[in-house]
Order: C-alpha cells, then structure tokens, then sequence
C-alpha cells in the first residue's frame, strides 16, 4: 500500500503543479555546465579577476533566505559551491521563482560571475536561477546529515546527499579499483569477463543461489568465484589474467559479509605462491599510495603499516605458539596428525576446546585448523601471511612436494580482516578427478558447501594447464581497511537489507 503523504511533502508537490500552472516545467530536460565546484575553486583567482561567467548545477543545500538577499550552497558531484541570490541582480522571473517554489534539496541551474565575500567566502553570484528537478521530499536532520544506520543503508541516496564522508569512501573506492587495474595492466595482465552463473559452480567452500533458465529448462549457480573458469584460459594459453568480478555467496550477513561481493582474481603462468606473495605485497602498497599517499596509516584506532615486508608464518607453527606447546608435539596435517591434534586441544583453554568440539565431523585437519581460527586469527594486526593449509580442504591447490598433506596456500591477514587468499594451482587432472570425488562424498555425507564434479574442468586440465598460482583479493575488505570503516556495509553502495 503507497506510504500516505505527508503535510511536507504535499506541500511541495503542490508548488511544484502551481509552478507547472503558470507554465514553467519542474523536471527541465537538459542543462549545460561549464564548471563544477572544485573547478571553480581551483580556479577562483583567475575566475574572479577576469569576471568569468560560469554556469553549474547541482543540488540546493542550507537554504537561507533573508528577502532580497539569499544563500544557499549548491552540491554538484566535486563538492560544494556558495550561491548568492539577489533582487535585482538575479533575473526577475527566476528570483521569483527562487521565492515561491524553490525548496532545499531541489536540483538546479545556475549561472553568474564569481566572487568572494566579505567574509571571505567564494560565491558563485546568481544571475540565471533555473529549477532543473523539484524534489518532494525534504532532507533529513536540517541536512546536518543522515545518522540512522539502517536507514543510511536503505536510503544510500540520501546517505550519499547529506554526508560527505561517505561520498568520499565510495570516491576512494573508485580510486582502489582503478589502482588495481592500471597497476595489473601495466605488469602485462589481460583483464576478462568470465560467466556470472554456471552450470556447475566451484572454485569456493560456500553455498550457491540458485536460478532457472527457462528457455533450457535447467537449473543454473550465481558463481561463488570465478575461479576455474580464469584457469581455464591459462589452459588455452593466457599466461596472466585477472578479473575484478562479482562473487556470490548464500550465507549469513554481518559487517565482514554480504552474500555479493566483489573479488579480484589473479592468475599468472609458470609461478607458485611464492611469487604471488611478492605480488601481493607490491599491490598492496602500490594500492594504499595512490589511495592514501603512505603505506602508514590507522584502522580502528590502531596503526597499520604496509611498508616492510609481511610477517610470513607456517599456520601450524602458529598454532603451537598460540598454544604454547612444545617442540616435542608434533603436528602435522594428514592421518598422521591425529596425535598433536589431541595435544593441541587439550592445551586450549576450555571455552576454545568446547567451541572446537562442538562442530560435529571433522578429522585431526578440521580440529587444528578450528584452533588456529579461534587462538591465532583475532590475533592477527599487522600484514601477516599464513602458509601451509591442510591438503584435505583445499581441493584445487598443489601440494607441497615432499608433504602431499600440505597444500601450497596461503591467507593474508591485516587489521583483523582475512584481505586474500592464494594457491600454487593443482594441475594434475588425475588428481583433481580425485579431489573432486572427495569432495562429492563430503557432500553425500551433509556437507552443503563441498564442491561438486566438474568434468570440463578436469577434461581442460587433460590438455594440459601450465603451473600456475591463483590470487584472490576481497575488494570490500581492502576497502574498508583503507577508508578506516568498520563494516563492510560502509563500503558496498546498496548491501543486501532485510525487507522492511
């Protein structure tokens, strides 16, 4: 049922139909500028000393009226502009118009010479005044800005009107991802599109959405990465590619979550995760340069510092550490590991072993590495690369060569937040067709985010794939670390909301 109107509203559709009656059109078609904002302020001293005519528009804020003479600041997409409206100087009919049907937060056209005034404020002096696009509803809090969070979310539009420093995180966002992608285009990668839904989904540990086509008459995944298809293209002889996509995951929401997200993938031919290391670290400080101008810099209210060179640990090594443990405890991944496992969770405190113990399933690989999520990753500030992960839950990565347990991946953490993950890609089909098979009987045995087969990828690797190492880059989280946003909402221009 449409909301009622209120007596505010009303009031402004009501002017904007008198001003329609007396011939004048509320919702103009076009409007050229000259000028934004910043560039009259980047030009001000040539602007005022020759007496430039400028013309710009934008949106009518902190409206204040005092008969003949009036101010307002308008808002274009550079910033704000100081606007003086006088009788006498602004045109009679569009002064007119300014005092009977202009509200705050209309849209409109101006065009005038620029000046300073007496309080040393440039001002654009308004002799043409047009009403561009009369808005009927009023701008929250006196436009002090928006502070309701849940309505922020739900409102972006007038999120993005009323304060300014989330204009500014989505403008840097901007800059992040254009960043990224002159920094890979310049190292020689080629950027690609690969498909948003897939017959058979993969490259993830997560559950899909699931859609229809009609015309098929089959079932289809929004992709939860964009994985096997890029290794697809290293198998028809793309040595480095990369594609910023959108992800999809049918989980749970919180401020480090939103069920679509933005990833950066990177493959490149004839590395391992060695190399993508270095890669890593040179984006990311490339990154955080052009973002913020220093590598130094607070999150939360703790420093950052991406400058030297990342802590790089063994995840089992930082388990016993966490856990105090000595050398003597062997731990291990594989069958083998069974032992320090139990040593392990006997040395957890106690609410760590009830958490651990109370996710039913898993083997010795599934309890160290509960440990290490609970014990070491909250602990984790400063850049910090995790090596070494159980073979058994990465299904595409290689394994170290003298320990088929261990596969060669590794996590980067930083501020608290998981930022990237990355293999030395498993290229053996024989042993891909196995780990798929594996994890076919995960999923038989209630494992709802274990993968299925996927035969054309086994047959691609069948014509050979060459060795190779994968990236993957949260975009939302290396955003919120460097816009200092605590959830991922802040970053994500319309995250999913519950109906209201």
């Amino acid at each position: 049922m449409p909301e009622p109107r209120n007596e505010l509203i009303q009031n402004r559709i009501d002017k904007a139909e008198a001003y329609r009656a007396r011939g004048g059109n509320p919702f103009v078609g076009r409007f050229e500028t000259t000028h934004k904002a910043a560039d009259i302020r980047a030009n001000c001293e040539s602007l005022v000393a020759a007496g430039t005519a400028v013309r710009v528009a934008g949106r009518a804020l902190t409206l204040r009226a005092f008969g003949k003479a009036n101010f307002f600041h308008l808002l274009d997409g550079s910033g704000q502009i100081q606007v003086y409206v006088r009788k006498g100087v602004t045109a009679e009919a569009d002064f007119e118009v300014f005092a009977s049907t202009m509200d705050a937060g209309d849209i409109v056209g101006v065009e005038g010479k620029v000046f300073v005034t007496k309080t040393g404020e440039l001002t654009v002096g308004a002799e043409r005044l047009t009403l561009l696009a009369k808005t009927f509803r009023p701008l929250p809090e006196k436009w002090h800005g928006l502070k309701d969070v849940e309505t922020r979310y739900r409102q972006r539009y007038v999120d993005l009107i009323t304060n300014e420093n989330v204009r500014a995180t989505f403008l840097r966002r901007a800059r992040i991802i254009s960043g990224l992608r002159r920094e890979l285009d310049a190292r020689g990668y080629v950027e690609v599109e690969t498909p948003m839904m897939q017959r058979i989904y993969g490259g993830g540990a997560a559950k899909p959405f699931v859609t229809h086509h009609n015309d098929l008459d089959m079932d289809l995944y929004l992709r939860i990465a964009p994985e096997l298809h890029l290794k697809r293209l290293l198998v028809g002889g793309f040595d480095k590619v990369y594609e910023i996509n959108r992800s999809f995951r049918n989980e749970g929401i919180s401020t480090r979550h939103n069920p679509e997200f933005t990833m950066l993938e990177i493959y490149t031919a004839y590395w391992d995760y060695t190399d993508t290391m270095r890669l890593l670290e040179e984006l990311l400080r490339a990154t955080a340069l052009k973002a913020l101008g220093a590598t130094r810099f607070v999150y939360q209210g703790r420093e950052v510092d991406l400058g030297p060179p990342f802590a790089r640990s063994e995840m089992l090594e930082m388990v016993r550490d966490a856990l105090g443990l000595p050398q003597s405890v062997r731990l291990c991944w594989g069958p083998e590991g069974e032992e320090g496992a139990r040593a392990a969770l006997q040395a957890a405190p106690e609410d760590v072993r009830r958490a651990v113990l109370e996710k039913k399933g898993g083997g010795a690989d599934e309890i160290l590495l509960r440990l290490y999520e609970r014990c070491v990753e909250p602990t984790l500030w400063q850049p910090t690369i995790v090596c070494d992960y159980p073979k058994s839950l990465c299904p595409l990565a290689k394994s170290k060569e003298r320990d088929p347990h261990t596969a060669e991946r590794f996590e980067l953490f930083v501020g608290g937040l998981e930022m990237a993950n990355a293999y030395s890609e498993l290229n053996d089909p024989i042993e891909q067709e196995a780990c798929f098979r594996e994890q076919v009987r995960r999923r038989e045995k209630g494992d709802e985010e274990a993968s299925p087969m996927d035969e054309d990828y086994v047959r691609a690797l069948e014509q050979g794939m060459p060795p190779a190492s994968g990236l993957g880059i949260g975009i939302d989280r290396l955003v919120m670390l460097l816009t200092d946003s605590a959830s991922i909402r802040d970053v994500i221009l319309f995250p999913l909301m519950r109906p209201e």
